[in-house]
């Protein structure tokens, strides 16, 4: 096994729990020994739109090791919502089992609680609902469109004079682009064990936001949040569908309340489909002027989209738009249709994976009209200011990731017409797509403990982040050695409780960034006090080994807070980058390969180019899959989704997946914070379906709008105007 004594940020280590993880030893939410627990099962309802008439629960509740059997007659009364439509939020409640009314198909309706998952799972399938059934629920998208509204008096945003933009144009382009509904997989299933004790509820629960948990959980059931403590040690990926807290938990809750014991409850992969979120459908309407000369004059981005009859969110397609290239003048617009499904919710990237594709493919579309190279296209409109809040980005190296990206990939290779580039039986293209997503930074505390062991200093640093699998704990002990000035193996981190110092969770990207500077701070807090104690100078140079021992002291703790500066709340953060892509296509039957993909980023310091590397393939591997399968289908006359497990719904494999080249450009922004740090994990989904989409014309001379592109859909594709096959 390899010893790494990297003292700190920048280091390509390996991940500190990896040992943990691959031995079994790390916990994951449905893992922890919890003694005396029972397993609840939800049941879904197999109707999208009416009420229940009536329950037996008798031959259920028949079953050996049966204890509850909880329906909308017998449920806790919970908190609910006291407007029509809120929005969908990570601390919103999650009332369930409240009413009979049935908002879509596969909501939960019930919930068995046994004394095993095997008996809770059959028992479930005993429990009979009679439903009054509305004949005419929303589950066409077509046949909604009368229905849509603007969500608030924010949602469109205009900038200049679009009709005279447009009007100045010398080329104009309108055109529409669909990306489907799409669900979240991570690996590890959603999960929780709740326990109800004296008023107070201890929860094991796969969630990315620890402390929105416990205020969800504290506002659903009107108690104290003092009383809530929600632990999340490790969580199997979550993409956003662990953001928010979803009903199997309050359920879980709730069995522990009413039954007195420790509740387990599981949600299934099929229930991942309808109960734990998705990404919406969204329609997009792209019109583009611009000069002659390559000079934009103006960009609308419209989207409409849906959301549940119950709450409302907006996926915010329009955000790239908005700010990437210098356009002035702009419109973004939403509209939403309530329809009869689940409310959809943040996905990975959410607003600029799926308007990138949008965005990226109508600049690529704009460029072969103005017969113009599609990089120099988007390297002519680059800005340095960020239009839409009229500030200027803190950094921004868009011009550089794209150049440096097309001389690696070799991008001068390239031939501008489609259908020129052929080996055998395949046509070969290239295509390219710019990247950008803010960098959060948000408050975040952290406490540190040191501990002297003869000459060596221990370091704990507690704060209730979450690794998602990212590599949270890895690259915020890089951080603790870095400035206490220890090796990293005497580095312990503990995260995802809810009782340690307070971070804003995992999700947006911010995570990177918040926790390192908030260990940071713990860090150099620690040690201001200890030399404040022996009036040492602060900048004086010693070790933490000697301050502890001058202080007589072989244990010490100390909390720190980092906080956004004055500095950063003047300017946008954003990190950028640009894709190119290969794509072979047989000219028969439609079938293509991704055969190379070049990613290069500049998101400012990378504190660890190993975990931060694994960040970007799989951001690419998610791109990737926009194109080539993923998408959700709905039953036409049920309301049911057809593609309900991992054998229907396709995602990328290894055989799937491209020879890949990452590149982290050198960046230093100390606006975005002290260390310099920018997310990435949304960074590297975010425009690639785009340049697969643009690598696929330059092959064939077909424009494909509507995602995923299969062979089907490519082979039925008129050619572009113009081109002769």
């Amino acid at each position: 096994m390899n010893k790494f004594k990297a003292s700190g940020v920048g280091e390509a280590i390996n991940r500190i729990d990896g040992r943990l993880k691959v031995t079994g030893m790390a916990k994951y939410a449905s893992e922890f020994p919890v003694e005396n627990k029972l397993y609840a099962q939800g049941i879904n309802s197999t109707i999208a739109k009416g009420e229940i008439i009536s329950v037996d629960t008798a031959e259920a509740e028949k079953l050996d090791g049966v204890l509850a059997v909880i329906t909308y007659k017998n449920a806790e009364k919970l908190n609910t919502f006291d407007e029509e439509m809120p929005q969908l939020s990570t601390t919103t409640i999650a009332p369930v089992l409240q009413s009979p009314k049935v908002n879509y198909y596969g909501e939960f309706v019930g919930v068995v609680v046994a004394e095993t998952f095997e008996q809770a799972q059959y028992a479930a399938r005993l429990v009979k609902f009679e439903y009054k059934q509305d004949s005419n629920p929303a589950i066409d998208f077509d046949e909604s469109r009368s229905k849509a509204y603007k969500p608030n008096e924010n949602s469109d945003y205009f900038r200049g004079d679009m009709a005279a933009g447009m009007a100045e144009a010398d080329e104009t382009l309108d055109a529409i682009y669909n990306t489907p509904i799409e669900h979240h997989h991570p690996m590890e299933l959603h999960a929780i064990i709740a326990s109800w004790e004296n008023g107070k509820v201890t929860a094991y629960a796969s969630q990315q936001m620890v402390e929105h948990s416990t205020i969800a959980i504290s506002d659903t059931f009107q108690i104290p949040k003092k009383d809530v403590r929600v632990i999340a040690a490790y969580v199997g990926g979550g993409f956003g569908s662990k953001l928010n807290t979803e009903r199997h938990a309050i359920m879980a809750v709730m069995a522990s309340k009413m039954l007195g014991r420790p509740v387990q409850f599981t949600v299934t992969r099929h229930q991942m489909f309808t109960n734990t979120g998705m990404r919406q459908f969204n329609e997009q309407r792209m019109q583009i002027g611009a000069k002659s000369d390559g000079t934009l004059t103006a960009m609308s981005h419209e989207t409409l989209s849906h959301t549940s009859t119950y709450q409302e969110y907006q996926e915010p397609c329009g955000m790239m738009t908005k700010m990437l290239y210098d356009v002035p003048n702009s419109e973004i617009k939403y509209r939403l249709i309530p329809m009869n499904f689940q409310t959809p919710f943040a996905m990975r990237a959410p607003g600029e994976a799926t308007g990138s594709f949008a965005l990226e493919s109508a600049m690529d579309e704009m460029a072969w009209k103005l017969k113009m190279d599609p990089v120099e296209f988007r390297i002519k409109n680059d800005t340095q200011i960020d239009l839409s809040e009229n500030k200027p980005f803190s950094s921004r190296l868009l011009k550089e990731c794209l150049r440096i990206g097309a001389d690696k990939f070799g991008w001068e290779n390239r031939n501008m017409k489609p259908r020129t580039k052929q080996e055998g039986n395949w046509l070969i293209g290239y295509g390219v797509s710019a990247a950008s997503r803010r960098a959060p930074y948000r408050e975040t505390s952290s406490k540190v403990i040191l501990e002297l062991d003869g000459n060596k200093v221990y370091a704990t640093i507690q704060m209730d982040a979450t690794d998602i699998g990212t590599g949270s704990y890895t690259i915020i002990a890089q951080t603790a050695a870095e400035y206490l000035g220890i090796p990293v193996e005497q580095v312990t981190v503990e995260l995802g409780d809810s009782l340690f110092p307070l971070t804003p969770g995992s999700g947006g990207s911010w995570g990177a960034a918040s926790y390192c500077n908030g260990a940071r701070a713990a860090c150099l807090n620690a040690i201001s006090k200890l030399k404040q104690n022996r009036n040492i100078g602060k900048d004086e140079d010693i070790a933490v080994a000697e301050l502890l021992k001058t202080n007589n002291l072989d244990k010490f703790e100390a909390e720190g807070t980092a906080t956004p500066s004055e500095e950063f709340k003047k300017h946008s953060v954003f990190s950028f980058g640009a894709n190119f892509s290969e794509v072979w296509v047989d000219k028969d039957t439609g079938m293509y390969r991704i055969k190379r993909m070049v990613n290069v980023g500049s998101a400012g310091k990378i504190v660890n180019p190993k975990t931060a590397y694994g960040q970007i393939i799989g951001g690419l591997t998610m791109g990737a899959g926009m194109v080539l399968a993923e998408q959700t289908k709905v039953e036409p006359n049920f309301g049911n989704f057809i593609t309900r497990s991992l054998a229907d719904y396709h995602v990328p494999v290894n055989l799937d997946m491209a020879n890949i080249d990452v590149v982290f450009l050198p960046e230093e922004d100390k606006i975005a914070n002290a260390m310099g740090i920018k997310g990435i994990g949304e960074l590297g989904i975010t425009s690639v379906a785009a340049s697969i989409a643009n690598a696929i014309f330059n092959a064939t001379g077909k424009r494909m709008r509507d995602l995923p592109i299969t062979p089907e859909k490519l082979i039925k594709a008129p050619l572009e105007a113009g081109l002769v096959s």
